[in-house]
């Protein structure tokens, strides 16, 4: 069986913490009162991989399970979601875990830990490698994907990423991948512009591909050759926005599958980030193929592109 996606990266089970104020203060606020506990799954190329096989793709996923009940819950999450993990590995360590504190307003702190024994074996990667059309890759272990994007690329396949940490190897990283795809805070912190335009242009000669960034419930943006686009997002009742940057790359891997441009790809990528907000959790919140079309035929008007001439 083929792929039409390969994720390579990490998985999590999130234990969100619901609190009844707003994001308290370590200095101002220092307390707040714990509304509801929940065990959600989720990971930032495990939800991926889960959105993407929500809009129809065939999606195979290869990371690094612990040996714990929290990688049962993962694990189990995604076959649910037809992502074949076969190419995975199984570590004698605990699973990635992350605690989320989630305010009333939807916002969210994220405090995660990692074992160092989680490893994707290289012949894993390999084999499944053969079988995809595409690959997404995150930051989590960079190691693991700078050799991802390198074995993807001598295939000539397309390598879309989740690049959201500031470390010795992220421009090595956004140069490995062919769309880079940036959470809204990094080309700030990179190339010291504010402005997203600015920033972007000024990260162009990393990669002369598409470098796309999200902007958070303002949309996303992208620079596209020398045009620079800024799509405006959907309003919706935002419930938890953890997953959302997963499930706008999934939109945007779906878009790229399917030829689109920049402009629509990023229409659609956001209807998809926007509705995964309408939901608690990563994984638990990703939409359908169904339910993206029918948010963007029903959008009062349509996002606003604006292509510099």
């Amino acid at each position: 069986m083929t792929f039409d996606l390969l994720g390579v990266g990490t998985n999590s089970v999130d234990v969100v913490l619901r609190i009844s104020s707003e994001m308290p203060s370590l200095t101002a606020t220092p307390k707040a009162r714990i509304e509801e506990r929940l065990t959600l799954v989720g990971g930032q190329t495990a939800t991926v991989c889960c959105a993407c096989s929500a809009l129809g793709m065939r999606v195979a996923y290869a990371g690094a399970f612990g040996s714990d009940r929290n990688a049962g819950l993962v694990r189990e999450a995604l076959i649910r979601a037809a992502v074949d993990v076969s190419y995975s590995a199984e570590c004698d360590a605990p699973n990635r875990e992350a605690v989320i504190l989630l305010d009333p307003a939807g916002r969210r702190t994220v405090f995660w830990q990692r074992s160092p024994a989680l490893q994707l074996g290289e012949d894993r990667l390999a084999g499944a490698m053969t079988l995809a059309s595409a690959v997404h890759v995150d930051d989590d272990d960079v190691v693991l994907a700078m050799e991802a994007a390198r074995m993807a690329r001598e295939r000539g396949l397309a390598v879309t990423s989740d690049i959201e940490h500031l470390t010795s190897h992220t421009e090595a990283l956004i140069a490995a991948v062919t769309h880079p795809i940036f959470d809204s805070a990094l080309p700030a912190r990179l190339s010291g512009e504010s402005d997203p335009e600015r920033a972007l242009r000024k990260l162009r000669p990393l990669n002369p591909n598409v470098l796309c960034m999200t902007l958070g419930e303002r949309g996303a943006a992208a620079l596209d050759g020398d045009r620079f686009y800024a799509a405006e997002g959907f309003t919706v009742k935002v419930q938890d926005t953890t997953g959302a940057g997963d499930v706008f790359r999934a939109g945007y891997i779906y878009g790229l599958s399917k030829g689109w441009t920049t402009p629509d790809i990023l229409r659609f990528a956001n209807a998809a980030g926007a509705l995964s907000c309408t939901r608690l959790g990563a994984i638990a919140s990703v939409p359908t193929l169904m339910e993206v079309d029918s948010r963007l035929r029903t959008q009062d008007s349509r996002s606003s592109l604006h292509p510099e001439p």
